[in-house]
Parts: C-alpha cells; structure tokens; sequence
C-alpha cells in the first residue's frame, strides 16, 4: 500500500491522500475501522487516473460520497476509497449543471439564490449530489427522479456515458447506479421558476419539520430502514416499545425509532447487532420483514 500510495502522490496532492485513514472522520454516524487509502478527488482527470492504477495493480475502489447514509465496519475498508469532491455549479434558466460531490445543502442555497424551486425538500439531506441520485433520496414529497434530466458518469473501463432520467430506472430509494460499478461525475436537474420569499418558505419549513422529527444533535446514518409496503416501519418500531432500546453506546432514537444514533463510543458491530435485533422483534411481532436503507461496507 506504501508503494502504491507513493505512485499516486505523484499525481494527487498530498492534502487530498491518506494511509490508513480512519473512517469514522467521513461518516455522518463516525464510525468506521481504517481505509488502506483515502483519496478525495476534485477533477475527472485525477479520478481517471486512479481508476487506471487501480485496475493495473488490481486494487478493489469503493466510492462514497459524503458518508451520511452509510455504516463502515469496525476492520475498515481494503484498497482505496474515494470520495468525490467534485462540486462545480452551473445555473442555464431553470437547469442547473452540478458536480456529483456537491453537498445538496450548497445546491439548494444555489437554487434558492437563483430563484430556482423543487429542490426545497432536499435542503437539509446531509448528503451529496451523487449519493442522493444514486438511492433516489427523497423528503417531504419530493425525490431526485421528480427533476433530474440527466447524469454522466464513467464506468469501469474508463468510458464516459450520459443517460436520460428514464434510463435510472428510479423506483424508491433506489436507480441504476445502486448496484453498479459505475461513478457518478455530475447532473443536469430540470427547477422551475418561483420568487425567493416561497422558496424559502418551503425550506424553513421543512427544516422545522426536520429538527422536530430527526435526531440531528446525536451522529446517525440516517433512517436505517425503508418505508414498509403498506406500513411506516418507524411507527412498527415504535409499537414494539424500541425506542430507546440499546446496545452499548447504540441506541434507537427516542424522537424516531427508524434512527440509530451514536451516543458515545458505539462501534459498527452495535449498530449492526442492534439492526438485526430490531428486525427480529419486529418479525416476531408482526410478521413482516423490514429492509435496509442505509449502506454497510467494510470488513
């Protein structure tokens, strides 16, 4: 790893690498063993290269974004990880052009400053633009599917693609990109005109809604598990009397059981056990099983 390390610093700055980077500094619930190697890109022309490395030297890449719906297990990440970084952008009428590391905060004040609605619901998502399109996120009644036009994104072997918001195949918290080896590199999203005092509105509203719902002051993942068919899975949680619930430092929120929050020193492995244990008391209780929403990788 050393020696491949020093092989990329001759193209990436040293601010933007690192050996045995913890991961717990780059998810939203700060948990996470070390990564072999961490980069933050910034261009296309360093993430091409890296690819191209990478695939020389056969060395597996994981990818994240802003680590906000993702658990890393407690021995780290193999290889080198990526995290975008790419956040150019550009406003065309009511497009607007957005690099795939944006923090969707930063894009719905560019929105909002540019007289842009649609994106109100996305305003206090903690995560970025390619997170966000590739688990179709979604709030308040709105999704990504609802105004993107379209995402370029680079595959494996190092070819360049662009594809229509039909070709995402959206469905809930989920497109093309959930399980394929592809990296998103940017997105055209289609708003619509509106006057800034609605549009602002709208946000602060839903970041009322947000403070009152979410556990925000503890570190989280976000909501661990998808909405059920048929059923709210935070509200079955709830009924089950977990709220609260915990193992070690991993507790189930008590202001939305459909969080898991960090309230210490809580390792992956909590977090995980106290998963499994919810989905087994819930399974007992109602006989439905509920699925995941956030992402664990890792080993």
């Amino acid at each position: 790893m050393e020696e491949l390390y020093n092989k990329l610093l001759t193209k990436i700055p040293k601010d933007n690498i690192r050996l045995n980077e913890d991961m717990s500094k780059h998810t939203s619930i700060k948990i996470g063993g070390p990564a072999d190697i961490f980069i933050k890109i910034k261009t296309i022309e360093e993430l091409k290269y890296i690819l191209e490395v990478a695939k020389e030297k056969n060395i597996p890449i994981t990818v994240i974004g802003n680590g906000s719906n993702l658990l890393v297990k407690d021995k780290g990440i193999r290889g080198i990880v990526l995290q975008i970084k790419i956040d150019e952008i550009s406003v065309n009428a009511t497009e607007i052009e957005v690099g795939a590391g944006t923090l969707l905060s930063k894009l719905s004040k560019t929105a909002y400053e540019n007289s842009l609605a649609g994106l109100e619901f996305a305003a206090g998502i903690p995560g970025t633009i390619g997170g966000a399109i590739t688990m179709n996120a979604g709030a308040y009644g709105g999704e990504f599917k609802d105004i993107v036009v379209s995402t370029t994104y680079i595959d494996k072997d190092l070819n360049i693609h662009t594809i229509s918001n039909k070709e995402h195949n959206f469905e809930y918290r989920n497109s093309i990109f959930k399980d394929k080896n592809f990296i998103i590199l940017k997105s055209k999203l289609k708003l619509k005109e509106d006057i800034k005092e609605n549009i602002e509105a709208k946000m602060k509203q839903n970041s009322n809604k947000r403070k009152e719902s979410q556990p925000i002051e503890y570190p989280s993942a976000g909501s661990v598990f998808k909405r059920g068919n048929g059923f709210i899975t935070a509200e079955a949680i709830d009924k089950c009397g977990l709220k609260g619930y915990n193992i070690r430092d991993a507790y189930v929120s008590e202001k939305h059981a459909g969080f898991i929050v960090n309230k210490g020193k809580a390792t992956a492995k909590d977090v995980i056990d106290l998963i499994e244990y919810i989905k087994q008391v819930v399974y007992e209780k109602y006989k439905i099983k509920i699925e995941m929403e956030i992402k664990i990788i890792g080993e």
